[in-house]
């Protein structure tokens, strides 16, 4: 039963890594400009964000991206608490046209990477 689990974590932690942009990829669009999209809640957004993030929650993403960022060739770099979320709205934006989506995963390693290209 309890390499059963094992297996059943680490298949689900592989397919959460799939989606996920690489770090000095990352790092070298943030050098170029990219927008960083903060893909969780207003509350959670208030309660602590990235410099620089643009909040819009997942299930906003559809309605209001455009106000946000209407060139659809822009590099886009979402995140929220564990990656979840924003790989469901990189999967939304790419649907809407949007060409440079990518998902930078959880919170904390997308803090990690913000920070790690402003040095």
């Amino acid at each position: 039963m309890g390499l059963i689990l094992v297996v059943v974590i680490v298949v689900l932690l592989g397919f959460k890594m799939l989606g996920q942009v690489g770090n000095a990829t990352a790092m070298e669009y943030l050098k170029q400009g990219a927008k960083v999209i903060d893909v969780r809640s207003v509350g959670e957004f208030q309660s602590g964000h990235l410099p620089n993030a643009i909040n819009i929650p997942v299930g906003e993403i559809e309605h209001q991206i455009s106000e946000q960022v209407t060139n659809k060739n822009q590099v886009l770099l979402l995140h929220c608490a564990s990656g979840v979320r924003s790989a469901m709205a990189a999967k939304t934006l790419k649907r809407l046209g949007y060409t440079n989506v990518f998902n930078l995963g959880s919170y904390a390693r997308a803090e990690a990477i913000v920070r790690g290209s402003q040095k």
